[in-house]
């Protein structure tokens, strides 16, 4: 219901992005749409605004400030405009307003013993995950400075940004991703979902799991 009345509500500015879209970035559609793994492992169709160019090399990892991303993209992206047209995904039974953001196919392959719980929510629009990593885009802008300290195998010197942001999001990212998704299934509050939303909508921070997110 509550995703019904945002999208009459949000109508006419979804409606004058959609053109803006058009406009700002000819040659392509308003909307992306991708397939992602949805709650227990099925895949659905996720709907959002476009922000990128319609030729890119398709990576799962976004950098802030990459020739792909357009400057509306990347204002899209900021206020996190880009996600309001998941409100339909949200009503058709896809996603939920507060869950864990859904994967491309192939992450949750590799997801193992309790791990796995993550699965059994509904994706959503925001989540403890999504509020750590609000700037992911901008972090891994720098993430050269991010793994200058790790000592593991990988030459990153011999790796180009984008290589180095995906083994960063593999390695680092995604598995604190995971356990904090465990950690929200494990120990659901409704008060924290509304806590959530509102810090999405604000832009603020909030305690959760013992951390500042």
């Amino acid at each position: 219901m509550m995703a019904l009345i945002g999208l009459l509500c949000l109508w006419p500015l979804l409606i004058v992005l959609a053109i803006l879209i058009k406009v700002k970035m000819p040659g392509g559609p308003a909307f992306f749409t991708q397939k992602r793994v949805g709650r227990h492992g099925r895949l659905f169709t996720i709907h959002k605004f476009r922000s990128m160019a319609v030729s890119h090399d398709n990576s799962s990892v976004s950098i802030a400030g990459e020739d792909r991303i357009t400057s509306l993209g990347a204002t899209l992206r900021k206020y996190k405009l880009d996600e309001l047209p998941e409100l339909w995904d949200v009503l058709i039974g896809n996603m939920s307003f507060v869950g864990p953001r859904p994967d491309v196919p192939g992450y949750a392959d590799k997801l193992e013993g309790d791990n796995r719980d993550v699965l059994k929510l509904r994706p959503g629009i925001t989540g403890p995950a999504t509020l750590k990593y609000r700037r992911e885009d901008e972090m891994l802008s720098g993430v050269r400075s991010l793994v200058a300290d790790l000592n593991d195998d990988f030459n990153f010197d011999e790796m180009t940004d984008q290589e180095v942001a995906l083994w960063y999001n593999d390695n680092v990212i995604y598995p604190d991703k995971v356990r904090l998704n465990c950690y929200y299934y494990r120990h659901y509050s409704f008060v924290k979902d509304i806590q959530m939303i509102l810090c999405t909508v604000l832009g603020k921070k909030m305690e959760y799991a013992g951390e500042v997110i």
